[in-house]
């Protein structure tokens, strides 16, 4: 099979070129999916660390299903949560929002992993 060169996609720094296979469905999907989950790593690392941006965008992933994050709204209302928490402008906006489409007990079920993540943080800082 002839290749052919793809699109040039970069990730913090790291630069891969994408090939196409002419007459597969094959672009690169195992370099993409890394290259992504790369991103959800390094939001969780720096939400680890008090990031209020990671935390948000750990919010809108899981809010819509992106970047390597199922759509979970339970998560996404946990990290628009501990946005908010941490002083983001949007977040607590962008919670009030997901709250609409979700039951008192995922409510619930969400502010306690914030509470779980907040003392889990506190334990790492001691």
């Amino acid at each position: 099979m002839e290749g052919r060169k793809g699109g040039r996609g970069t990730n913090g720094g790291l630069t891969m070129q994408l090939i196409s296979i002419t007459g597969s469905e094959f672009e690169a999907m195992a370099t993409t999916e890394t290259c992504v989950d790369l991103g959800l790593a390094r939001w969780l690392a720096a939400a680890a660390e008090g990031d209020m941006n990671a935390c948000f965008d750990l919010g809108v992933a899981y809010s819509i299903g992106s970047n390597g994050a199922e759509c979970d709204l339970i998560e996404a209302h946990k990290w628009f949560n501990l946005a908010a928490a941490r002083g983001h402008d949007e977040a607590a906006n962008c919670r009030a929002d997901i709250s609409d489409d979700m039951t008192a007990r995922e409510i619930a079920e969400a502010q306690r992993r914030a509470r779980q993540w907040l003392a889990q943080e506190r334990l790492r800082a001691a």
